[in-house]
């Protein structure tokens, strides 16, 4: 048994823990993006949502991110918890890389925003507010269900 073996429940915990924390950045930041989307540039309204989601992505969403990555890849790399053979972790590994350019493209747009450049309606970010949960319900059925 390898060091990380003895370890891999209080791994697989963290990776949870970061997962959780890394989707609710990902569903509150384009929610903001709603509202500051329709709050004139330069007010005051507008000016709070800029701290808003510069906190939220640097203090939140950033290191979560990395958290999950950082945990889902040692517990990746124990040997014996995951059949290689099987198609289900491939497609897990797609859609979290949907995920991480789906993060990137938040940056882009609050990027935006911080600058009173935003060309984006309020409908816009509504729509997009659901890719996160989708995408997690995927990745919830193919890690417990394993389909295929």
């Amino acid at each position: 048994m390898s060091f990380l073996e003895n370890y891999y429940l209080w791994i697989k915990a963290l990776h949870i823990i970061s997962v959780i924390a890394w989707m609710a950045g990902l569903l509150y930041l384009p929610r903001l993006f709603v509202y500051h989307a329709d709050a004139p540039a330069g007010s005051a309204e507008a000016e709070t949502f800029k701290v808003m989601e510069a906190k939220l992505s640097r203090i939140i969403l950033l290191p979560a991110m990395i958290a999950t990555i950082l945990f889902g890849g040692t517990m990746a790399g124990i040997p014996g918890h995951i059949d290689y053979r099987e198609h289900w972790f491939p497609a897990k590994i797609v859609l979290v890389f949907i995920l991480l350019g789906y993060q990137h493209a938040l940056g882009r747009f609050r990027r935006a925003f911080a600058q009173d450049r935003n060309q984006r309606s309020s409908r816009f970010f509504r729509l997009i507010n659901e890719i996160p949960a989708v995408i997690m319900a995927a990745i919830v059925i193919l890690v417990v269900v394993r389909p295929f």
